[in-house]
């Protein structure tokens, strides 16, 4: 078959075989005869490939020649076609007109000079323009580069077409080959200084809100500080202290809560020094580098604020070396806290049970007798006189030097000039405490003997006044040191090194000045002040140099399990138990032990 010169009409068949199965060609076209050539084909081989070339310059061989990638190169495929051969004006009125309605373009056939038309899809659609549904828009949004909006523009679909806008705060036309997006630079500085605004707002509010909310705090706390302070006599206190004179009061100062939570670091745990039934002591330092101790008391009886406020103005006028100086007070907490003069060798307890005793005769002697002279002083030479109540070696502190420091007030109780004894309920550490008082609740300053008494032995014995783990008749130190007096055996319960510095007499002067302070009844005892003479006048004794050897061999041989002679009979004759001899206090001078030691 031969193709006509002028006219190949493949491709619509080619391309759209169902259209032609479904239309009439015309006559004599070669269209048509290929049509009904394909058309004895159909009815048995549903031909899906069809093609017209060059007879020389295509040899088929296999299916697979369709299916490589340079079939094309292979042989040039004719496309060249044309419908009919009416005008898109002429065939647009008629029955046989092919092209869908719908987004479609008819295009006249100018190339063979033989007319017909072609149909397309419009710009923007896609699709078969022949076939239902015809063409169809293409969404140029979806695929970037279909459309050429800016980086800063936002793509917008429409029919057939696609629009660019830029985004806020830009301008422009939106396409990147026109004039783009630019920043819009007053809009963004408006942007900005509405952020900073908003910002620099909230930030204000929050501000405000915290300062309101912290100076309602903050008044609360001042109403709550001066309620405590009401609550806890200060006023009273500042009246009384305005209304002395000449006084060691006058230096006394009341603290703020403010000044001892920032000298104690918001009462750190690295701060405490001790704990006590009253309360806890912490290490303080001023704003001028003073070191203090603060005592934090745990209760405080509103009932009885008037009278600690008079008993703790006395103590404030107390002035002795050997008591711990109370430096001032804060009655804004909730309790009463006290300042005191810090003392940094710790307690006589520590140094007696706690570390390696280095305490020699003469240094427990001394401690002794500053302790009996601090007692002496606060039981008859104080303005009103003060029963300490809580006599006991933690309560003896060392300064630097290892001076002894009458410490922790909290128990004490003044006692009226017209009264020998006060009523109270009873307080104090247990193993120290006055049988006589414990029973009758009647307190007196021999209650603070019979307590000292007890120190004395700890001194002595190096033994603690209460220990569970000694067998039950040495468990109390003040019964176990009278039991070995009376059998015989008080060289057993002292301390090594004690007997080897004291000579018999001195060591048995002191036992029987144990003795006499732990007596059960009150009016055996002897006063403070006899205790403070006659231990001075023991540290001050000196053996007269005719009896040194004697006293050295006596006192090795108390070290010995084998000690023959007991201490206590050496110097207490058979009926009277009198002490025989004189202490000498240097080469001439002698003198008498006090009164009360006979």
């Amino acid at each position: 078959m031969e193709v006509p010169p002028l006219r190949r009409e493949v491709a619509p068949f080619l391309l759209f075989p169902d259209l032609f199965l479904r239309s009439t060609p015309t006559e004599n076209s070669f269209s048509s005869v290929l049509f009904l050539c394909l058309l004895q084909v159909w009815s048995y081989d549903n031909c899906s490939y069809a093609f017209v070339g060059e007879q020389d310059r295509f040899n088929f061989s296999s299916p697979s020649d369709f299916s490589d990638p340079n079939f094309g190169n292979r042989v040039p495929i004719v496309l060249d076609y044309a419908i009919g051969n009416q005008s898109c004006a002429v065939a647009n009125n008629s029955i046989a007109y092919l092209c869908n309605p719908n987004n479609t373009l008819c295009n006249d056939n100018t190339e063979s000079g033989l007319g017909g038309y072609l149909c397309s899809c419009k710009n923007g659609y896609k699709g078969n323009p022949y076939l239902s549904p015809g063409c169809i828009d293409i969404d140029e949004c979806e695929d970037p580069n279909l459309n050429d909006c800016d980086g800063n523009a936002t793509c917008m679909n429409t029919p057939g077409s696609f629009s660019c806008s830029c985004n806020p705060h830009y301008f422009g036309d939106g396409r990147s080959d026109g004039r783009g997006c630019n920043p819009d630079q007053a809009s963004q500085i408006s942007v900005i200084k509405l952020s900073l605004g908003l910002s620099i707002g909230f930030v204000s509010l929050l501000i405000g809100v915290i300062w309101i909310y912290s100076c309602i705090n903050r008044r609360k706390l001042i109403k709550l500080r001066e309620q405590y302070f009401q609550q806890n006599g200060g006023l009273l206190m500042k009246q009384k202290i305005s209304s002395i004179d000449g006084t060691s009061a006058e230096s006394s100062k009341i603290f703020t809560a403010e000044e001892l939570k920032k000298a104690t670091n918001n009462y750190a745990e690295d701060r405490i020094l001790g704990r006590g039934g009253y309360g806890v002591v912490y290490k303080g330092i001023l704003p001028d580098q003073r070191i203090v101790a603060i005592k934090k008391s745990k209760v405080m009886d509103a009932n009885q604020v008037e009278q600690f406020i008079h008993e703790l103005l006395i103590v404030t006028q107390v002035n002795h070396r050997n008591v711990v100086k109370l430096l001032g007070c804060c009655f804004e907490s909730e309790v009463p806290e006290l300042v005191y003069e810090y003392i940094p060798n710790g307690t006589l307890f520590e140094h007696i049970h706690k570390t390696l005793s280095r305490l020699t005769l003469e240094h427990r002697l001394r401690i002794a007798a500053e302790a009996a002279g601090a007692l002496s002083y606060l039981h008859s030479a104080a303005s009103i006189p003060i029963i300490h109540r809580d006599v006991k070696s933690t309560n003896i502190l060392l300064d630097a030097n290892y001076v002894a420091k009458m410490a922790d007030f909290g128990a004490s109780r003044l006692v009226p000039l017209d009264q020998t004894q006060v009523t109270t309920l009873v307080q104090g550490t247990l193993c120290y405490l006055d049988p006589e008082y414990f029973q009758s609740g009647q307190l007196n300053e021999k209650s603070d003997v019979y307590s000292f008494g007890v120190v004395l032995a700890e001194l002595l014995t190096g033994k603690k006044p209460i220990c569970l783990e000694r067998s039950p008749e040495e468990r109390n130190l003040a019964t176990y040191f009278l039991v070995s007096m009376k059998k015989n055996r008080l060289y057993q319960i002292l301390e090594p090194r004690v007997v080897k510095e004291g000579s018999l007499e001195q060591l048995q002067a002191i036992a029987e000045l144990v003795k006499r302070c732990l007596y059960v009844k009150s009016e055996d005892r002897p006063t403070m002040k006899e205790v403070a003479m006659d231990l001075e006048s023991l540290r001050k004794y000196r053996k007269h140099p005719w009896v040194n050897q004697q006293s050295h061999e006596e006192s090795e041989s108390l070290l010995s399990d084998e000690a023959p002679t007991d201490l206590y009979a050496l110097s207490i004759g058979p009926s009277t138990g009198d002490i025989s001899g004189q202490y000498s206090f240097g080469s001439s001078t002698t003198f008498p032990l006090s009164k009360s030691f006979y």
